[in-house]
């Protein structure tokens, strides 16, 4: 349900054969030899590998570059019981990406006088967070945000039983994190915890007067047109328009077991959303180019802390990852049983997200995932 800050994120293009043939002086000119095949390009490449190497269900990725002209690639299968192709722009869901459109949600009620950044929780949520080290009055809304707010974290209690088929209130996700006492004293450093987006996305709902879901509607997904882009409703377990099955096992020695229906409640603000990659990238696009928040907010959301030595740093609900052809990409990344994604977009309006099927059991495997971005938005 949660992007992962540390180590644990098709169309072939094939050059026909081409013969030309020329008329000069009244006489058939020689043949031009027939060009050979091309490989296959490096993204392409990289998600076949991600299926054959690392042994992924699937995966299917959107490339955009600065032109605008995009491409899909697909590799494995949509479906292991029948062998169904993979939809190259199938939905998906996209797990703690979510956590970015809650982020612009506050950012936005920031800019209109709404939310404080600097504001205590307790001002929107009085006497909620409490627990051992644990006190509302002396966490922010900006530490919720940035997750450096010491709050420990719920989604390691909840079994697969429980996210496959039972239904969480959000305040229920808060009573078994606050079981637990506080991981460090609030803005002593960065720690990731779904718990703090539980709690943004309640502010959200007590200064609007509104579900969260609605919020993200009509401000994010109804003006950029996120047609494929939704919040699932209370009790919809599904994923409504074509997909790929999503996949869980345990340790890199089981068999793959299809997830791809769950409640999705256990991730509510932190994880709930379903999209495609197309989607994604399109939103992220927007949001960097300044279509979403006021130009002090989307500073602010782009003021990062370090996410330990790799390199990152998380702003207000946004990563900055280093590039190995220079500069940083920004996105987030996210993982749901039967889902991972990772990907983001340039200062340049070059963007990429590529999902797999199943959430690597291992570090290397997300290495490799996210070294595919890498080669997309640098090739």
């Amino acid at each position: 349900m949660r992007e992962q800050s540390r180590p644990r994120l098709r169309s072939l293009s094939a050059a026909a054969a081409v013969a030309v043939a020329a008329l000069t002086a009244g006489a058939l000119a020689p043949p031009v030899a027939s060009a050979a095949p091309a490989r296959p390009d490096t993204v392409q490449r990289g998600v076949e590998a991600l299926v054959r190497d690392d042994g992924l269900p699937a995966a299917l990725a959107s490339v955009k570059d600065r032109t605008g002209r995009t491409r899909t690639y697909t590799a494995g299968v949509g479906d292991l019981a029948t062998g169904t192709k993979v939809p190259g722009e199938g939905q998906v869901r996209i797990g703690s990406n979510t956590k970015t459109f809650t982020a612009v949600v506050a950012l936005q009620l920031v800019g209109e006088g709404r939310i404080g950044l600097d504001e205590p929780v307790e001002t929107y949520l009085p006497g909620l967070v409490r627990g051992e080290g644990i006190d509302g009055r002396g966490i922010t809304v900006r530490q919720l945000l940035q997750h450096t707010s010491g709050l420990p974290e719920y989604e390691g209690d909840i079994s697969e039983a429980d996210i496959r088929n039972r239904y969480f209130e959000p305040r229920d996700l808060l009573d078994v994190a606050f079981q637990h006492k506080a991981d460090f004293a609030p803005g002593a450093k960065f720690g990731y915890s779904s718990t703090n987006y539980v709690l943004v996305g309640l502010i959200i709902q007590k200064v609007t007067g509104r579900p969260l879901a609605e919020e993200i509607g009509r401000r994010i997904l109804q003006p950029l047109g996120l047609r494929h882009t939704s919040f699932p409703a209370t009790g919809d377990r599904s994923i409504r328009e074509p997909h790929p099955k999503g996949y869980t096992r345990g340790s890199a020695g089981e068999p793959p077991r299809d997830i791809t229906e769950l409640d999705p409640s256990a991730a509510w603000a932190a994880g709930q959303m379903i999209s495609t990659n197309a989607d994604l990238n399109r939103f992220f696009t927007e949001l960097l180019a300044g279509r979403l928040l006021p130009a002090a907010q989307l500073a602010q959301m782009r003021t990062t802390v370090p996410i330990g030595d790799s390199g990152a740093g998380y702003g207000l609900g946004i990563i900055s990852r280093p590039l190995s052809c220079g500069g940083v990409y920004w996105g987030h990344g996210g993982d749901i049983p039967g889902f991972e994604t990772r990907g983001g977009v340039t200062e340049d309006g070059r963007a990429a997200n590529i999902t797999v099927t199943s959430i690597p059991v291992d570090g290397a495997t997300t290495r490799h995932l996210e070294s595919v971005v890498d080669t997309a938005l640098c090739r």
